[in-house]
């Protein structure tokens, strides 16, 4: 199994700017460098983990589908953008409202049609929810074959604005500080829909009480399955932002679900803000320990997501 996020345009430094400067001057610019480069590649990595993150607790804490397969979708946003991309030569910023849409209409479609049949027959909601997770584990492996036929197994990548900019010293390579900004942008454009629009307060309300929010006349099993599509479509930009920054390949998705699980744990489960600030947090870890040992930062992940269990099971911004 491959590691997430494997790189594919590294961040490149400078050599140091003070040639002839006193040796204490020197490794201080050096210093500064260094924790430029990791600040700004644990915050590349957080905004990714965070856009994923915010799509599965979309799922889990409104729908209250434990999406397993939350990765696939990840998955199939990088693979649409590469083949847009790659085969028609249509720019990866632009793909976005293509792989978008059409993720988002897949989940959409998955819950009206598999996911409403098995809420309407299970006998209880947490039998709804086993039941649901044993359906999202056919799907991960469904999806992820069918990749495999489309694609092929082995990785697959792009150039895209591989240039690299001066930044304070360190020298970065565009597309990672496209995807970064990106990645904000769309946390902060999600949130602002969830806090302000018609929609997003009948989602909020479906999230703390559905039953009381049918009889207040919202349409709860559409507003449920605009919720799966929505975490679906979060997952799908998820993958477009990799597929700019990162190689990817057809099993990348169950790797990604288990980080975007432990951002959820992190932030606080059915918190959007929680996922935002759980991401962060998690990528900023995820830098400073792939600086100090590239090979443990999945073993970091799990000791937090673990600990958290143990000392804080409602996470950050959880109740």
């Amino acid at each position: 199994m491959s590691r997430p996020l494997h790189r594919r345009n590294s961040t490149y430094t400078k050599g140091h700017p003070f040639a002839g400067a006193s040796a204490p001057v020197v490794m201080g610019s050096h210093m500064m460098v260094t924790i430029l480069d990791i600040v700004i590649s644990g915050l590349l990595l957080g905004g990714i983990y965070a856009v994923t993150a915010v799509g599965l607790s979309l799922q889990y804490g409104v729908a209250r589908v434990l999406n397993i397969a939350h990765g696939e979708f990840i998955m199939l946003g990088a693979f649409i953008t590469y083949s847009l991309y790659t085969r028609l030569g249509i720019d990866p910023l632009i793909c976005f409202a293509i792989c978008g849409p059409v993720v988002f209409a897949v989940g959409f479609v998955l819950y009206r049609t598999l996911f409403t049949r098995l809420r309407n027959t299970s006998p209880t909601p947490g039998a709804f929810e086993g039941n649901s997770m044993l359906a999202c584990f056919g799907l991960l492996f469904i999806i992820q074959n069918v990749a495999i036929l489309i694609w092929g197994a082995d990785m697959k990548g792009y150039t895209y604005l591989a240039f690299s900019v001066d930044f304070w010293g360190a020298r970065f390579a565009a597309n990672r500080l496209v995807t970064l900004g990106f990645a904000i942008a769309i946390c902060l454009v999600f949130y602002l829909f969830l806090a302000n629009t018609r929609l997003g307060k009948a989602i909020r309300a479906a999230a703390q009480d559905p039953d009381t929010a049918g009889l207040m006349g919202v349409r709860i099993h559409r507003v449920l399955a605009l919720c799966f599509g929505f975490g679906a479509l979060m997952a799908g930009l998820g993958g477009a932002l990799i597929s700019i920054s990162y190689q990817i390949q057809p099993t990348m998705g169950l790797e990604y679900t288990m980080i975007a699980l432990i951002v959820i744990v992190l932030g606080g489960l059915g918190s959007i803000p929680g996922s935002f600030v759980g991401g962060l947090v998690l990528g900023l870890v995820g830098s400073i320990v792939t600086h100090i040992e590239p090979g443990l930062s999945l073993v970091a992940y799990y000791v937090i997501f673990m600990l958290l269990l143990l000392i804080k099971p409602t996470g950050i911004l959880g109740k």
